[in-house]
């Protein structure tokens, strides 16, 4: 039986270090969304040279497109998308300081390369369950790319959010691979 962890946060290295691939996590503290646009509008802030609308570092990215929120409510359906679609550039992200990212299924093998070099992690949310994970969401913002509509930048106030460490900072997987 794994662990169950309370994280908060910015991440730092010292709490990745004490994750470990199949520990049950809990996490509250400020989360940022993006998806495929926005990581691709990073990325190219990163190899221009220019200014980020977002800090990286320590931050943690959450690849969901948030539904719009009903009346009286923060957000609206929030479940994770499929991670492999942000694979060609969460590299560069992590390198920029990225600590975190959360989403559901696989990872490449150069995102999980550079997970352990950049001392970073992957946490699996729970896929088909959109509408109860908004729950665990206190506060809900667009920070970045209003373009993009839900798939702009969203900051987003966790309070444990219940996730599972999918690739931890030495190289293990939950997955058989």
């Amino acid at each position: 039986m794994s662990a169950q962890v309370h994280i908060q946060t910015p991440l730092t290295d010292e709490l990745i270090a004490r994750l470990h691939a199949g520990d049950e996590v809990l996490i509250s503290g400020v989360v940022l969304t993006a998806r495929d646009q926005a990581h691709k509008r990073l990325c190219t802030c990163l190899e221009q040279g220019r200014p980020l609308p977002v800090e990286l570092r320590g931050s943690v990215i959450y690849f969901v497109g948030p539904t719009p929120a009903l009346p009286g409510k923060i957000i609206g359906a929030a479940g994770p998308t499929t991670s492999s679609r942000m694979d060609a550039f969460t590299p560069a992200l992590l390198a920029g300081g990225l600590k975190g990212t959360i989403g559901k299924g696989y990872r490449s093998r150069a995102v999980r390369d550079a997970i352990v070099q950049y001392k970073a992690v992957h946490f699996s949310a729970l896929g088909g369950a959109a509408a109860l994970l908004n729950r665990y969401i206190t506060d809900c913002r667009v920070i970045a790319y209003h373009d993009l509509g839900p798939e702009a930048i969203h900051q987003l106030k966790f309070h444990q959010f219940p996730a599972v460490v999918a690739y931890d900072s030495y190289g293990n997987s939950v997955y058989n691979e």
